[in-house]
């Protein structure tokens, strides 16, 4: 694809399910390194693993060879095997019930199209550094959304 190859690691947390939440992201190109983060006050932990993902790849502004690296089994799944089969059958699951999440599987769909993705789960909690790092920048991302007053700069 192109000579731009990205490694992206993302996570999310949240402090009950639902409850207080946050993504981490570490961006790696060239010997550079960009973290991201964000808290929400109301989320889940799959909503925040997804937005981690979209945000992550959100930042690349043309066409790359991406490896993504995440722990959560759900999002590496719901983007290889699940996603084509929800959309052919409009958007719901197995059970035929409507696929939870929807809107951000949709927004994830559209930030991975110009891009080459190898999609790569990582065990959480496991001294890996990079994921080490996602997961504090999350974590710290819940505790701050849960305080009173908490307002996102």
């Amino acid at each position: 694809m192109t000579n731009n190859i990205i490694e992206i690691y993302t996570d999310g947390s949240s402090r009950g399910n639902p409850g207080p939440g946050g993504y981490g992201v570490v961006l790696k190109f060239n010997g550079a390194v960009k973290e991201m983060a964000k808290g929400f006050r109301l989320t889940t932990n799959n909503r925040m693993e997804l937005l981690g993902a979209i945000r992550g790849l959100a930042q690349l502004n043309q066409p790359c060879d991406v490896t993504l690296y995440t722990d959560s089994r759900y999002v590496i799944d719901g983007i290889t095997k699940w996603i084509h089969g929800w959309m052919k059958k409009g958007w719901v699951n197995a059970a035929k019930k409507p696929v939870a999440n929807e809107d951000l599987w949709r927004e994830l769909l559209i930030v991975t199209r110009p891009h080459k993705i190898d999609w790569q789960w990582v065990k959480g909690h496991d001294g890996h550094p990079e994921n080490e790092r996602v997961d504090q920048l999350a974590s710290d991302e819940a505790v701050r959304a849960s305080k009173p007053g908490y307002s996102k700069r």
